[in-house]
Formats: C-alpha cells, structure tokens, sequence
C-alpha cells in the first residue's frame, strides 16, 4: 500500500469553528477521517498532518522528497506568500496537489495568486472537503501512471 502524506497548513486544526459560512461545519478530525477513508479505498495508506508553522511544514515537505512520497497538501494562508514552502514543493519527488477547500480566486484578492501552484502537480480548489477526495483520486492515478507494467 502506497503512503500519501496530507499536509495543513495554518489554522485548517480549527475546521468546524472557523468561518463556517467559507469552511463548512466539517471538524479537522472528520476532514483526516475522510482523508484516510478515501486513501484506503484507493489503495493508500494517507497519514494527515496540520501544522501552523512553517517551518514544520517545510520540514515534512523534505521527508516527502527525501522519501518519495505523494503529498496532498493545502497550505492555507502560506499559498499566498511563502516562498520558503514553494521552495520546498519545489523538491518533491513524487505528485503533489495543491488543495483547497474554498475557491481561493472567489476570494479576497490577496488570496488570487498561489507562489506554490507552479511547482505542484496540479491544484484542486473550491469543492469543500471533497476536494481532498479528488486529490487523493488524482495520486492514486498519478502513481498508477508511473508504476511499472508487469508482464506475465
């Protein structure tokens, strides 16, 4: 089984209390039980993680690379502005979506441009929590894509 890493940043922990009207109702522990649902129906084994420090982040982004591991990733607010979390993207060494749970370019305009869209596999924005469903759907036919053929 395949390990996906599914990475928050700043202040997705406070999911179900935080602006429902643009987050939902949903808590962090229904979004990593979702996560872990969703990866085992596909064949992964998802590990989620929030953090609301950067440089803890970066740190788990490095052991993504190092260890060639897929990532869902929803950096929050750092998708704006971090350049130290886009540097860090920019070494991965298996698939990385970017995710987001609102429409970021439905947003305020300092929320319109992503640093780290460019170094990711793709960006999947906009659909509530089932974003990350979808995210997870696009690893698993990623790493599909990219497995060797068997020959019998």
């Amino acid at each position: 089984m395949s390990e996906v890493l599914v990475l928050n940043g700043p202040n997705l922990g406070r999911l179900g209390s935080r602006e429902p009207d643009v987050y939902g109702a949903t808590t962090f522990d229904d979004l990593a039980a979702l996560c872990r649902d969703t990866a085992r129906r596909l064949g992964l084994h998802a590990e989620v993680r929030q953090t609301d420090d950067e440089a803890e982040l970066i740190t788990w982004l490095h052991e993504a690379a190092d260890g060639r591991i897929p990532v869902v990733l929803n950096p929050a607010a750092f998708t704006h502005y971090s350049y130290a979390v886009r540097d860090a993207i920019a070494q991965r060494t298996a698939p990385l979506i970017e995710v987001h749970i609102s429409n970021p370019a439905a947003r305020e305009e300092f929320r319109h441009t992503s640093v780290v869209a460019a170094v990711a596999s793709g960006t999947i924005a906009g659909f509530g929590t089932f974003s990350y469903v979808l995210a997870l759907q696009a690893v698993a036919e990623l790493l599909a894509e990219s497995a060797p053929e068997v020959v019998s």
